[in-house]
């Protein structure tokens, strides 16, 4: 469950009549994202809405909440009456990798239930196509070979989640309802119905030997960075399969291939790299054991998300603090 900032609320939660000297916009700074969908949807929510999109911000002093979505670092703290920084994913790593994030500034995620069964979608469709074969039925096809293979039936295989926040704990109770037998492992103990669960750094060595699937949903802190490498795979049994819907810094792509190569691991199937879009002259585009899908496992549908964002704009506007706040020293 997610803990909001216990600090001590700034000036403008404790004096909400002070919000009224100023005129209160919100700003839209996602550079990678087109703007006009967003502000479209937002707007149907309130047609009153001062939303204005990034660099044509107007009077800084406006600005009281921001949209982000991997802004240009050090932009954040040019925003003097900044009251909440909002996510526009799941993920706030984009965000806390700023050296420069205002001090005290709430930072929202995302909690939306169409995200969450998008990404139950791929990682169920992942391990389906491993289990049913289809990766080995893709390498027969390009050796043009004619080759039936049976199936791994689910109750046989035993699929690992890594990270149980909204996110895992929907795939692994709906792997768990297809008769897959699953697990998680979070950082803090977490109990969810039908599943095994392990907990904290001691428990990780005793999860991975039991996870012929391995699933990453973790959420990119300093402690999780590089979490997928060649310890972890060699911890995994023999032939295990991975699947990366987290973030790319979360593997270690050197030690992938080694662990593919070896035969140690049996294939991967990878939404997210450290580099995107990925460099043609990577080897994960042309390895027979790696499927690739281009960050496409949970995309936010700005009409989906617009409610929550414009309920939280009006929560800050009203002087309460804004819903699914992060904790920043967890990262998450």
């Amino acid at each position: 469950m997610l803990k909001e900032n216990k600090a001590v609320p700034p000036h403008w939660l404790l004096n909400p009549a002070a919000q009224k000297e100023i005129n209160m916009a919100m700003l839209f700074m996602a550079p990678k994202l087109k703007s006009d969908s967003w502000v479209k949807h937002l707007r149907a929510q309130d047609s009153g809405l001062d939303v204005r999109v990034w660099p044509e911000t107007g009077q800084a002093d406006d600005i009281e909440f921001i949209l982000c979505w991997k802004h240009p670092l050090g932009e954040l703290k040019k925003f003097q009456n900044l009251k909440c920084i909002a996510s526009l994913g799941f993920g706030v790593d984009h965000i806390l990798r700023d050296p420069d994030l205002p001090q005290g500034v709430p930072i929202a995620r995302l909690v939306d239930e169409s995200m969450i069964q998008t990404m139950s979608e791929y990682i169920l469709t992942a391990v389906l196509y491993h289990t049913r074969q289809f990766d080995l039925f893709q390498q027969d096809k390009s050796r043009k070979k004619w080759q039936a293979r049976r199936p791994l039936h689910p109750k046989n295989v035993r699929v690992g989640i890594m990270g149980l926040g909204h996110l895992g704990v929907d795939a692994a109770q709906k792997l768990h309802w297809m008769g897959f037998q699953v697990s998680g492992w979070s950082r803090t103990v977490k109990h969810v119905e039908g599943l095994t669960t392990w907990a904290g750094a001691n428990a990780l060595q005793e999860f991975l030997a039991q996870a012929d699937v391995l699933v990453c949903l973790l959420p990119l802190t300093r402690a999780t960075q590089g979490i997928l490498d060649s310890r972890t795979f060699a911890r995994l049994p023999a032939g295990a399969y991975l699947i990366n819907a987290a973030r790319g810094e979360h593997l270690v792509e050197e030690d992938l291939l080694a662990a593919l190569d070896s035969g140690h691991l049996s294939g991967a199937c990878l939404d997210v790299f450290r580099q995107e879009p990925l460099p043609e002259s990577h080897p994960f585009w042309t390895h027979p054991a790696i499927t690739m899908t281009p960050h496409i496992a949970s995309l936010t549908d700005p009409k989906a998300v617009a409610p929550q964002l414009v309920e939280n704009y009006r929560r800050v506007h009203s002087g309460l603090a804004p819903l699914h706040v992060i904790d920043i020293e967890k990262g998450y």
